[in-house]
């Protein structure tokens, strides 16, 4: 089974319905797994400014592959959709107890099935206690509960008040992460939460007490290998062109892209890379990259490219 996470964002709105259920079929026949949506998913660019598309376009996948869904695991988010077209941030459905039981409900409507592998918290809601959260997701149709773009003192306080009263515990944490490093103080382009760039301290708490790290946009939304796109500025510093050096070197080595190795150096550091590309081949060329084994050698040079292995978001206690 591949480490890769198929994304589901913008299917049903900017990825029409043949081209999704292309890609979906190709990552099953190809043994993928988790797929990732939310109820969310996409507002910002569907028609009437409300989330539910890409769940939707799952649910009429699902339905039309009789079988399939016992060999996929499903992953959707809550919290995040807005009140009102146009209304996010400032007015989002949160997460009180309320809330989250009728986002899951809704869903699960979507999806057209009784559960879920996983479900995140899209994004943290400091106008709601993380114990009644925490309380209301653990009744939920959901083997696993996972967090997104949240800080980890936050995750640990949600996670010690699920042991004290017999809750689910968070176990995997989503965040924005790749092999360049964005400048201190800055955030990539895609990542609208304060903490939403895997930092030193989150990979330290996950790696300590085993939750799983899920990383959205690895690939830069193509910029690695796309001549017609650029990186974002906030990755222009002398330590990401020591890091680019090395990647093409070992990209030079491999036959490999730049992206393919980016992907297999996440799964090497136990990450699971999640893809939101638009095409078969796009999908086929992550896969490989997923499935690409590099040397010893290779990985320390990744590693150590810039001078300061010990400060690496990935580096293992």
């Amino acid at each position: 089974m591949t480490e890769l996470v198929l994304g589901a964002m913008m299917f049903g709105t900017t990825i029409d319905e043949e081209t999704s259920f292309a890609l979906l079929d190709r990552f099953v026949e190809r043994g993928g797994e988790w797929i990732d949506t939310a109820d969310c998913y996409a507002f910002w660019a569907s028609a009437d400014g409300r989330g539910g598309d890409s769940e939707r376009v799952l649910g009429r996948w699902l339905a039309a592959r009789p079988g399939v869904r016992e060999r996929v695991k499903l992953a959707t988010k809550l919290g995040a959709e807005p009140i009102e077209p146009g209304s996010w941030p400032d007015r989002r459905e949160g997460l009180s107890a309320g809330a989250v039981r009728s986002a899951f409900a809704g869903s699960l409507r979507r999806l057209g099935t009784d559960r879920v592998e996983m479900v995140w918290l899209h994004q943290e809601d400091r106008s709601v206690p993380i114990e009644e959260t925490v309380d209301a997701v653990s009744g939920l149709a959901a083997a696993r509960v996972g967090v997104s773009n949240f800080p980890a003192w936050l995750v640990e306080r949600g996670r010690a008040h699920a042991r004290a009263g017999g809750g689910k515990e968070f176990d995997a944490m989503q965040l924005n992460a790749t092999y360049l490093r964005p400048r201190p103080g800055t955030l990539p382009p895609g990542v609208a939460h304060r903490f939403g760039v895997l930092s030193d301290e989150q990979a330290d708490y996950a790696s300590a007490h085993g939750l799983e790290l899920w990383a959205y946009t690895p690939l830069l939304s193509g910029a690695y290998d796309n001549p017609s796109k650029d990186i974002p500025p906030v990755y222009a510093h002398q330590g990401n062109d020591e890091r680019l050096a090395v990647l093409e070197a070992v990209a030079a080595e491999t036959g490999a892209t730049r992206g393919q190795v980016v992907l297999a150096w996440l799964v090497s550091r136990g990450i699971r890379p999640m893809l939101g590309g638009s095409k078969v081949h796009q999908l086929d060329a992550a896969l490989d990259g997923a499935a690409l084994k590099l040397g010893a050698d290779q990985l320390e040079r990744l590693d150590a490219a810039d001078g300061h292995e010990w400060a690496s978001p990935y580096a293992q206690p």
